[in-house]
């Protein structure tokens, strides 16, 4: 397995108009994409070959009602991109890793990911992701 680099930070808000107006007028950076997903709303924010995903609730279901209700705002999981996300979790299933997904899924912004157990990752969770073939 190879990782390219770290994809995204993902962070929990409350109030993802509150987070977006933080991270536009307070630093310079800009909010150029936002989607809905499951249950989320998200705010995708680049900063170099990496970039902050704010995701707000809006289901009152979602893992980041759960998140931020146990914990508050903040980190949520960090990011890493692969090549080829199946050779990846075959690798970390051979060696023990426990992992949420053992399989790929659909995720946020077009990305195949799975994410590993933070029981196996000393506490935080972590998310590979590999950008889709097709253009989102």
């Amino acid at each position: 397995m190879k990782i390219k680099r770290i994809a995204h930070l993902g962070v929990a808000v409350q109030d993802l108009e509150t987070a977006m107006k933080f991270f536009t007028d307070s630093l310079p950076l800009e909010v150029t994409h936002t989607e809905d997903f499951n249950g989320m709303k998200i705010a995708f924010i680049p900063i170099g070959d990496s970039s902050v995903e704010l995701l707000q609730d809006v289901s009152g279901a979602s893992a980041i009602k759960k998140f931020v209700d146990k914990n508050g705002e903040g980190i949520h999981h960090i990011a890493y991109e692969v090549d080829d996300i199946n050779e990846a979790i075959a690798e970390l299933k051979a060696k023990g890793i426990k992992l949420i997904d053992e399989t790929p899924r659909q995720g946020a912004h077009g990305m195949s990911v799975a994410f590993m157990h933070p029981k196996a990752t000393h506490g935080i969770l972590m998310e590979l992701c590999q950008p889709s073939v097709e253009p989102h």
